[in-house]
């Protein structure tokens, strides 16, 4: 009898950690997909950022951006373009599928471009609550995932994600500790992430909106925002205009162009 015992119990220890592995499959299955569904490659748009205080005060800045995909490499291109103070300003992107992407910022009043290094990664992108990693792609292998529950964000029911950096170096190069992400399980959108820094504590918020159907199966959002729990400071990106695809030249895309 109790060699049964023994034996059941192994068996039942055996199918509970194949269903925690499988569950943890699931929830990074489940992010990749949400990924990738908006994953566009190539596009052309023109975007609005307000940028607002505690007090609601607000600044306005104008964007116009431009990616496109060459070999295994996503290029992007974004410059300012409103107001007078910003114009000029530039920011080039190439996101790779397989290592961390590469960054490099054009000031105009310097007149030369300097390269992102990685610990700049979480700090805040031109001011605003949106940090430099928010504007690229994160990789889904610097994180490992969970499904927390389910749970209902704007009437869509969500898979409850939570993501954990895989080490130190990703947690110090993005700014916090953990996200927790709110993913359609319809169509594996993603309608809400919360941040906590590095001591475990929330640290913002973001939403994300008016999903729009692209083409092949891809969606494109035209409004998002990030809220800063700590300090009450929020920003708004609002796309103006977009295009799928993109007619631009590879030479466009690259650190040298930045300065001309």
């Amino acid at each position: 009898m109790k060699k049964y015992s023994l034996i059941s119990v192994l068996f039942a220890a055996v199918l509970c950690t194949a269903s925690v592995n499988s569950l943890a499959q699931d929830a990074k299955e489940i992010s990749t997909k949400s990924a990738n569904i908006i994953e566009l490659g190539s596009m052309e748009m023109e975007t609005t950022l307000q940028i607002i205080d505690a007090k609601g005060n607000s600044r306005t800045r104008k964007i116009a951006m431009a990616s496109k995909k060459f070999g295994d490499v996503t290029k992007m291109l974004m410059k300012f373009t409103e107001p007078a103070d910003v114009r000029g300003t530039s920011i080039l992107i190439y996101d790779y599928d397989e290592r961390p992407d590469d960054m490099w910022i054009y000031m105009p009043a310097l007149k030369k471009s300097r390269r992102v290094v990685s610990n700049e990664k979480g700090k805040n992108f031109m001011g605003s609550e949106f940090t430099n990693a928010d504007m690229s792609k994160p990789n889904v292998d610097d994180y490992t995932y969970s499904v927390i529950s389910s749970e209902t964000v704007n009437g869509k029911n969500c898979y409850k994600i939570e993501a954990i950096p895989v080490s130190q170096e990703v947690k110090s190069s993005n700014g916090f500790s953990k996200k927790i992400s709110y993913i359609d399980k319809e169509n594996y959108l993603c309608y809400k992430i919360e941040y906590f820094d590095l001591k475990g504590k929330p640290l913002k918020t973001q939403i994300i909106g008016d999903y729009r159907n692209i083409s092949g199966g891809k969606w494109f959002y035209y409004h998002m925002e990030m809220k800063n729990e700590q300090n009450g400071r929020k920003s708004v990106l609002v796309t103006d205009s977009f295009k799928a695809g993109s007619s631009k030249s590879e030479s466009l895309f690259s650190p040298a162009s930045l300065e001309k």
